[in-house]
């Protein structure tokens, strides 16, 4: 009997729709009904009283929230902040540094499209300019990434921008030595950790990063619109929100926490995420995923004579997959999700990528085998039809 012939927590905890496989949980994640119920909770008391709830009983609701996130992931809570998403994140360090011409911005070609566009706008605005460092893929080990990253560092390298989980290829970033590298070399960092909290265990401030941006939405499994930077104590001073407001001038968590109006609900039921993933298993429910995710993406390489991007002791709960055809054009891999979402009711990410399609597979804890198998079947039906 196969060991993820069933999945590890029934189906029914989510709001998932039943008639659809969702093998697509890293792009927005999915909410248990628990952690919607204390979000509802919260937003009932803000609506008994708003005044009363945003005005006085929001500052400390917000930084017992941070510290609990803190110790889940390391640190100080008063070196956390919320923002809606990792993208916002990314974009608030990069609006708050003073880049110069000549200043390079340092990425690599597995970065994620829209901090790619914020640092182009940045770049444009400054006078700046993007460097891309290209990380081979499929790789084979950590080293290739750590050569092709020092091979671009240089005197004029300002802020370096590592993903520590990539998107669209699924691959993990040595984050802690790839820190140490850059700031021997007189560069700042900024890591894109929007995959990271509840898929990897963390401990933000060891990895040495000048900013850390977090999703808790994705693998904590935190209402939508729940992320934060974590800034190391020397940087704080000189970062700010995109927006301006009442906490301008009054230090870090002060102009972070209140930007105006807003349901910061999202925020505020994160212990509560952090609740219902231990109680679902915590690492032991990573490393379910991980082995889960390896296994169906060993599977489905060999149905499709293709292979896998990742390295073989790669453990995590995301898999990129060659597919065995297709126009590796933005076109034909929207063609080819839609179709699967509309004919099949099956939803998944399909990439462009080292001039191939592939499929970026994710696997949480209502996952099981028979759900990659029905892609499998269905992508090998379309590949001797001729269709994509």
């Amino acid at each position: 009997m196969d060991s993820f012939a069933e999945p590890l927590i029934a189906r029914d905890q989510w709001l998932l729709d039943p008639d659809v496989t969702f093998l697509n949980h890293g792009s927005f994640g999915a909410v248990p009904r628990e952690v919607l119920a204390e979000q509802r909770r919260l937003q009932e008391w803000m609506e008994q009283n708003p005044t009363k709830f945003l005005t006085y009983d929001l500052p400390a609701a917000l930084r017992a929230s941070a510290d609990r996130l803190a110790g889940f992931l390391g640190g100080d809570g008063r070196d956390y902040v919320f923002t809606e998403n990792a993208t916002a994140g990314c974009n608030t360090v990069l609006n708050s540094l003073a880049f110069r011409q000549g200043d390079e911005i340092l990425m690599t070609s597995h970065g994620y499209p829209a901090v790619l566009l914020a640092a182009q706008q940045v770049a444009r605005r400054t006078g700046a300019t993007i460097v891309q460092a290209d990380v081979p893929f499929p790789l084979i080990e950590d080293a290739q990434i750590i050569t092709a990253v020092e091979a671009k560092l240089n005197a004029r390298t300002r802020l370096v921008i590592l993903d520590h989980i990539t998107s669209p290829t699924a691959l993990v970033f040595p984050v802690e030595k790839l820190t140490a590298l850059c700031r021997e070399r007189g560069a700042q960092v900024l890591v894109d950790g929007a995959h990271a909290p509840g898929m990897l265990p963390l401990d933000i401030p060891s990895i040495g990063a000048d900013w850390y941006v977090g999703n808790c939405h994705k693998w904590l499994m935190a209402p939508k619109g729940s992320a934060f930077i974590r800034v190391s104590p020397e940087r704080q001073a000189a970062i700010h929100p995109l927006v301006t407001s009442h906490g301008s001038g009054k230090g870090f968590v002060e102009e972070f926490d209140w930007i105006g109006t807003r349901d910061p609900t999202a925020w505020l039921s994160v212990g509560a995420a952090i609740d219902w993933h231990l109680r679902a298993g915590g690492r032991s429910l990573n490393e379910r995923n991980a082995a889960l995710v390896k296994q169906a993406a060993h599977e489905l390489a060999g149905r499709w004579k293709t292979g896998t991007g990742t390295p073989a002791n790669a453990a995590i709960s995301m898999k990129a997959v060659r597919l065995p055809f297709g126009e590796p054009t933005h076109d034909a891999a929207q063609r080819l999700r839609i179709g699967l979402l509309n004919d099949h009711r099956l939803d998944t990410v399909i990439v462009v990528f080292a001039n191939s399609l592939w499929v970026r597979l994710s696997a949480q804890a209502y996952n099981a085998l028979p759900d990659y198998r029905r892609l499998g079947e269905i992508i090998s039906a379309c590949a001797r039809a001729g269709t994509s």
